[in-house]
């Protein structure tokens, strides 16, 4: 009896088992269209974005690599003015080669040229055509060279790498950059310390810088004095046989201002020339350094220079000019150069010229009875003795060229001692604000 009531529930696990195989048959064939998720699973068709990673033709950016391309079209006269201009401040002997470039900063109206040495810089702005930007360094004087040459016509410049070049009717010229990333930067100056007429500069600057010295080894004698005392500058150079002194006004920016420094004296007055008309900005740096390394800048008229000063050490030269005289002489300035030159052609170089003056003329003689001689008389207003003075040509023609005035009035005290020469206003009364101390030379009897 056991052994049948086990076999029967085996039979009905069989007979389950018979029913279940249809049941999984058909559980099998239900998953089976789900398992066909495969067909889904080919979201590789998506994975085939490939073909959106064919962002390749967007990295051919390479055309836009040409980014390295600016170019710009300028007014050939402008440009000609602003290179001749910068290379001025070029150095003749560079330190290191950059310094022979002249470096152009372009942005979408505008076109910056700038030279720089280390003692002094220039830079001018011009306007252009343009949407571009970029900075590049060329040698300089070519560039100055070939602007000066070309036709007038506009100039359309286009940078490329390592290459310039520039297209002006038919002329092509191509030029190889510097690398501009070794050029230094040029000096940041601080605001305005106040401002000069542009003409009245030009013309003070160059009057005092008539009796600078020439010698670098003796750099005090080389530079320009100038003192401020409030709207009062005075500027005097001396190389210890002449003496230049010039007053003239400014504004400042403050009331008061007060500084004592010294310039390159030929530099300086180079410089005050680029500025035509207009106001000047002048600005100081570095006032406080005992023996110079300040900077002095000037601006205006789109131009801007700097120069470096020099030890502010300066003989006390009022002490030196006269105050009284003995004796005076008018006559008329121009005449008296052109008397001096003539003459001065029979004079060894460096050999005085003499001024003999009587009643009502005076005489220009030089050389001697035994050797080639000249001598021309020109009337002048003299009502002393007779009375007879030499001096260095040379010194001499420079003095009666700084004066700028129709009548130069030549004040002695003695044969032996420093004559001063000043100009005449028209009222007939002496200009204040030059005048010109000139040593005389010894003459045997």
């Amino acid at each position: 009896m056991s052994i049948s009531t086990e076999s029967q529930p085996k039979s009905k696990s069989r007979t389950r088992a018979t029913r279940n195989p249809k049941a999984k048959a058909e559980s099998t064939v239900k998953t089976e269209p789900e398992a066909k998720v495969q067909p889904e699973a080919k979201v590789q068709p998506e994975a085939k974005v490939q073909p959106e990673a064919k962002v390749q033709p967007e990295a051919k950016v390479q055309p836009e690599a040409k980014a390295g391309v600016a170019k710009f079209r300028v007014d050939r006269a402008a440009f000609a003015e602003a290179v001749t201009w910068t290379a001025k401040a070029l150095p003749s002997r560079p330190s290191v080669p950059v310094l022979a470039g002249m470096r152009l900063d372009l942005t979408a109206t505008e076109l910056k040229l700038a030279a720089f040495d280390y003692d002094s810089s220039a830079e001018v702005s011009i306007a252009v055509e343009s949407g571009d930007t970029s900075a590049f360094l060329v040698p300089g004087q070519l560039l100055a060279e070939i602007v000066r040459a070309l036709p007038d016509e506009h100039v359309d410049v286009s940078i490329e790498g390592a290459k310039v070049v520039l297209m002006c009717g038919d002329a092509v010229f191509t030029l190889l950059t510097l690398p501009v990333e070794d050029y230094p930067s040029l000096p940041v100056l601080p605001a305005p310390s106040g401002r000069i007429d542009a003409r009245v500069l030009c013309t003070a600057a160059t009057q005092a810088a008539t009796a600078s010295g020439r010698d670098d080894n003796l750099p005090m004698l080389t530079g320009l004095r100038t003192e401020i005392r409030g709207d009062t500058v005075t500027l005097a150079s001396t190389d210890r046989f002449r003496l230049a002194v010039r007053e003239l006004t400014w504004t400042p920016e403050v009331q008061g201002f007060t500084a004592e420094l010294m310039v390159p004296a030929r530099g300086f007055a180079a410089a005050a020339k680029s500025f035509a008309d207009g106001e000047v900005e002048v600005s100081f740096t570095g006032l406080e350094e005992k023996y110079g390394g300040g900077m002095i800048g000037l601006a205006g008229g789109g131009r801007r220079m700097t120069m470096r000063l020099l030890d502010p050490q300066f003989p006390a030269f009022r002490k030196l000019m006269p105050a009284e005289f003995t004796a005076y002489a008018d006559v008329s300035t121009v005449a008296l150069s052109e008397a001096v030159k003539r003459v001065a052609l029979v004079a060894e170089r460096n050999a005085p010229v003499r001024l003999v003056f009587a009643r009502g003329q005076v005489t220009i003689e030089a050389g001697s009875a035994d050797e080639a001689k000249g001598v021309e008389r020109l009337p002048a207003a003299w009502d002393g003795e007779a009375f007879t003075i030499a001096f260095n040509h040379a010194f001499l023609l420079e003095a009666l060229g700084s004066v700028l005035a129709q009548t130069a009035r030549i004040s002695v005290n003695g044969d032996t001692k420093p004559a001063v020469i000043t100009g005449l206003a028209e009222n007939g009364e002496p200009m204040a604000d030059y005048r010109h101390l000139l040593m005389p030379i010894r003459i045997s009897s």
